[in-house]
């Protein structure tokens, strides 16, 4: 259980980190789904994208691991709008992607379990 729980962890890491540069490498992406209702949608995506960043390297150590498990945690509740509103208006065009309703209500279902998958390494 050991290895597959440092296994998971280092996708977690590497996932949030590659996350959160994505926000500065495709912002259109992420700025066309924030909802309008959501103020200042550029500001938002920048700091989506360094706190993701943030708390991947936090995941690194131990000490700061707990800390970084909350913050991804309030950040995946925090998106969870996001995704609500994205599953509302489906079908849309992300770059070059399609977002088909199902698509879209998949990923709104996928919250609880990141959640879950992350709330794992709170503790050593």
């Amino acid at each position: 259980m050991h290895i597959l729980k440092n296994i998971s962890l280092w996708v977690l890491i590497i996932g949030y980190t590659f996350a959160g540069i994505n926000h500065f490498w495709h912002p259109g992406g992420y700025i066309s789904i924030i909802p309008h209702y959501i103020p200042y949608p550029v500001l938002m995506n920048m700091l989506a994208g360094i706190f993701e960043v943030l708390f991947a390297l936090m995941l690194v150590w131990p000490r700061t691991r707990p800390w970084a498990v909350y913050g991804i945690i309030l950040m995946l509740a925090a998106f969870l709008p996001v995704h609500i509103d994205m599953a509302l208006n489906a079908p849309l065009k992300l770059g070059n992607l399609n977002v088909t309703p199902l698509g879209a209500w998949l990923r709104v279902a996928l919250q609880p379990v990141l959640i879950l998958w992350v709330w794992w390494h709170a503790k050593a």
